[in-house]
């Protein structure tokens, strides 16, 4: 059985030391069974102990003790020795056993030692323990054990940090695991997958514990994180984020397309996108251009031409003459057309030149004869049934003819004609302005007059009449927006039309004409007088598409440059073009775009219809483009938009910067958005409206940057607050959108907030500077200086109430193009008027059409319905030598 005993003795009574050492440590010669002496057998006494087990290293995790232990033979004795002292004998545990193979004795020993014991000498030496193991001819020691407290520290020494690095570059992570005995062991995880260098070859882990990526892969993004680990604890290093991006790329040109003009000077282009390779996770797009343009001449088609026809030729046999003649005057040619009609003509010979003629019998003559008479007797019958068919659609022509299919309420169709105009007005009738839904402006007559003479007035209000019923004249609102819109939605054709009430204009106009308009977007419809066709009455609306309900195909360098509009019903028939009126957001200058028409057609695909600057006079639309508002004439009613497309860098979109914040803040942190979208109001009163419902107020006026064609994102930043009161709470020193949210025109509320704190609630002024400008561009900018615990300033939506649709009298009107429309030998006609007007060049298009001067007043109309001043129409006209002109200046009761 294991026995206890002290240290290693050896009992010779001729070793005085040890026996007074022994006495020292409590141990006698005697046989007691405490005794740590064996005796070995005389054939081993002469061998000296080995060690079979030595003591090894050991830690000591938290306050466990570790047990050291040690066996050796032959011994006599075995004991421990720890930093030099020998270990008490109660700490040892001997344990004695005989070796079967050798039969010499073993004698093993363990001890345990504490954290408290190695923690007595921490800081001056190691703690280590050694095996002394003894037999009658010497001694041996064992190796020495060190014994050490384990640990890991918290905080690494250095951590890895976030990179941007590019496509294929290589990347080297850092990391300098905390102190910790034993060392620690480090590993590398990304987004928390332990990284395997064996397994993916290009990851490489140093000796110094550092992660390198050989080629950056887009499969390399991640966070990454260091982790070091020893017996004792595991620690997790911060994340480092490594964003592998991609530097964007042209891809080849394309073949230059076919040239523009079918006949003489015209361009071609051609293009590359920048997807060679396309730019990723922040990477540079390309730099240059995405459309180069070359001038081209393209060969003139020629169409055939007809020769002289050739001589008849004799009378044949067959009592026939023919002749003929060829496409050779020119011949076609680069595509023209072939000439159009017969290249050979026959006719029968009279009776004179037809030889067989002459031997025929007298049978023959008869039965030409009979059938020669009975062709005349029908088309005599004919003719008497044509005649009968005539009188009566005649008849039927006394009175009016109107469609009163669409009409709300009842039509009675009445012919009028005023019997004196000296003494003729229109009675006009203000809109109800108890919705907001529409602005339309229009005339009426009333149906209890049915006398010849028609009675005129320009009064602002309309007295309410004996019957109290009226019918319409050139236009009439519906009682229930919503019922419209959601009647019209159920024909096929309006399916994708909105049913946004809010944005949507209609009434209904007979030939008088009219005017929609959607309040506050600087949208409207002009509907001039005879553009309608008498006797009819149209129901037409107007309307403003979202951007995200209707998306344009847009390519290259493309933009949306205005509000997508509809209004309707395409396909009726109009005898003269309506104007749209809509804002656009270009820079107006033709030399910097191609500004395309672009219309929707009755499958949903959009078509150009119209490119700026090459208008033809005979295609059915014509557009004048304003510095901020373009005017369409058109002669259809559809869904119409303004594409552009950038020829060079120096093209330019106008954007509007609008700022906003909360209408009340209790709060240290206080939020500014500043909005980037298109120079338009329809845009502006959408996002006014969001911000009205999310509790925002505008807190400056509305700014107009220039945004150019330059590929380059848009940066904007705040600097200059007081920085005893406020701070900015936004890690970057910028915000940027990127370019193509912005030119694609598509993108709706397209914004930056800019998080600030104030230092303390009594904190209400503010002053900063916000700075908004291009990467490599110009910029602006713009100071603030404000409280934010007032309201700072707010917009009038104004509700247009206008008596009539038009500023200039029908009648007075009618009188003015009588006398400007016929060609005047100095030139006082609708030339001069043009030119005054500053509308000169437009004379081609005026030209093309049946009444000049009434297309002229059409865009006058259109372009001052707001602001124009009818006294100056005045002195234009009597400049130009007309005395019509000083019917505009008698008062109200005389006109």
């Amino acid at each position: 059985m294991p026995l206890r005993v002290g240290p290693f003795v050896r009992c010779r009574l001729g070793a005085t030391l040890l026996a007074l050492w022994l006495v020292f440590a409590g141990f006698t010669c005697t046989g007691s069974e405490h005794a740590a002496t064996a005796t070995l057998p005389a054939s081993f006494s002469d061998l000296l102990p080995h060690f079979l087990v030595e003591p090894e290293d050991e830690f000591i995790v938290k306050n466990k003790p570790v047990t050291l232990s040690c066996r050796s033979t032959p011994a006599t004795q075995i004991y421990f020795k720890c930093n030099g002292e020998w270990v008490h004998q109660d700490d040892h545990l001997i344990e004695r056993t005989i070796d079967p193979a050798t039969a010499l004795p073993v004698m093993q020993v363990t001890i345990d030692i504490t954290r408290q014991q190695v923690e007595k000498i921490f800081g001056l030496d190691e703690y280590w323990c050694q095996c002394v193991a003894w037999s009658t001819t010497g001694t041996q020691k064992s190796q020495k054990a060190y014994i050490r407290i384990a640990y890991l520290r918290k905080n690494f020494e250095e951590e890895p940090q976030g990179k941007e690095v590019a496509l294929d570059q290589e990347v080297l992570l850092r990391c300098h695991p905390p102190e910790g005995v034993p060392q620690a062991e480090v590993e590398w995880q990304r987004n928390e997958d332990v990284i395997d260098p064996a397994s993916d070859p290009n990851f490489f882990i140093t000796a110094d514990h550092n992660l390198v990526i050989k080629k950056a892969r887009l499969a390399d993004t991640g966070n990454y994180t260091c982790v070091a680990k020893n017996i004792v604890a595991r620690r997790k290093s911060t994340s480092a984020t490594v964003l592998v991006y991609v530097n964007g790329g042209w891809s080849t040109w394309t073949t230059w397309s076919s040239c523009s003009a079918v006949c003489g000077r015209g361009w071609q282009k051609r293009s590359r996108s920048c997807t060679n390779p396309t730019p990723l996770n922040g990477g540079t797009s390309c730099e240059g251009q995405s459309v180069q343009k070359s001038a081209c001449v393209a060969t003139c088609p020629v169409d055939g031409g007809w020769s002289e026809w050739s001589k008849w030729s004799a009378c044949g046999a067959d009592c026939s003459t023919w002749r003929s003649r060829e496409c050779t005057q020119p011949s076609p040619g680069t595509g023209g057309k072939d000439c159009q009609g017969l290249d050979l003509q026959s006719l029968n010979c009279t009776i004179f030149l037809c030889r067989p003629l002459a031997a025929v019998g007298g049978a023959e003559d008869v039965a030409l004869y009979v059938g020669m008479v009975a062709v005349a007797l029908c088309l005599t019958l004919l003719l008497i049934v044509v005649v009968l068919v005539y009188r009566r659609k005649k008849e039927g022509l006394d009175a009016d003819v109107t469609d009163s299919s669409i009409l709300t309420t009842g039509f009675q169709p009445m012919g009028i004609k005023p019997s004196k105009p000296e003494n003729s007005h229109l009675l006009t009738i203000q809109p109800d302005l108890t919705t907001t839904t529409t602005s339309y402006q229009g005339t009426l007559r009333s149906r209890h007059d049915t006398t010849g003479k028609f009675s005129m007035t320009n009064g602002p209000l309309l007295d309410p009449l004996p019957n109290g019923s009226h019918t319409m004249h050139n236009g009439k609102l519906n009682s229930d927006p919503a019922e419209f819109v959601s009647r019209l939605s159920t024909q096929s054709y309006f399916k994708t039309l909105p049913r946004d009430v809010a944005n949507t204009s209609y009434g209904t106009f007979n030939f008088l004409g009219g005017r929609l308009t959607i309040p506050n977007t600087g949208i409207s419809l002009l509907i001039p007088p005879e553009a309608i066709p008498r006797g009819k009455i149209y129901e037409i609306y107007l309307t403003v598409q979202r951007k995200e309900d209707l998306r344009l195909p847009l390519a290259g360098c493309q933009t949306l440059l205005s509000p997508v509009v509809s209004c309707g019903p395409p396909g009726v028939v109009l005898s003269r073009p309506v104007i749209l009126s809509m804002d656009h957001c270009s820079d107006a200058c033709l030399d910097n775009w191609a500004v395309r028409l672009k219309k929707q057609n009755y499958e949903g695909t959009w078509e150009d219809v119209l490119l700026m600057g090459e208008e033809l006079v005979s295609e059915p639309y014509y557009c004048q483009l304003e510095a901020e508002t373009c005017r369409l004439f058109s002669e259809q009613l559809g869904t119409f938009a303004l594409v552009g497309e950038s020829l060079h860098m120096g093209a330019a979109k106008r954007l509007r910067l609008v700022l906003f914040s909360d209408a009340y803040c209790s709060t240290l942190e206080y939020n500014i958005r500043v909005y980037c979208m298109d120079d338009t109001q329809d845009v502006f009163k959408e996002v006014m409206q969001m911000e009205r419902q999310l509790g925002g107020r505008l807190i400056d006026e509305p700014h107009v940057l220039l945004f150019k064609d330059s590929y380059h994102n848009l940066r904007l930043s705040i600097h200059d607050m007081p920085q005893a009161h406020w701070r900015s709470k936004l890690l970057a020193g910028y915000q940027e959108i990127p370019f193509y949210h912005i030119w694609n025109g598509s993108q709706r509320y397209l914004h930056c907030t800019f998080t600030l704190e104030r230092l303390s609630l009594s904190t209400c002024e503010l002053t900063c500077q916000l700075c908004v400008w291009q990467v490599e561009g110009e910029g602006q900018s713009f100071g603030l200086d404000f409280n934010i615990a007032k309201v700072l300033f707010s917009i009038l939506w104004t509700l247009s109430s206008w008596p009539s649709a038009f500023q200039i009298p029908y009648l007075i009107r009618q009188k003015i193009c009588g006398s400007l429309d016929a060609p005047c030998p100095n030139g006082a006609d609708w030339r001069m008027l043009a030119q005054r007007l500053k509308l000169e060049r437009h004379m081609i298009f005026f030209a093309s059409k049946a009444s000049p001067t009434s297309v002229i007043l059409d865009l006058w109309e259109a372009q001052h319905f707001h602001s124009g001043n009818i006294n100056q129409l005045a002195t234009v006209m009597a400049d130009i030598g007309k005395q019509e002109a000083m019917i505009f200046l008698v008062s109200d009761g005389e006109c």
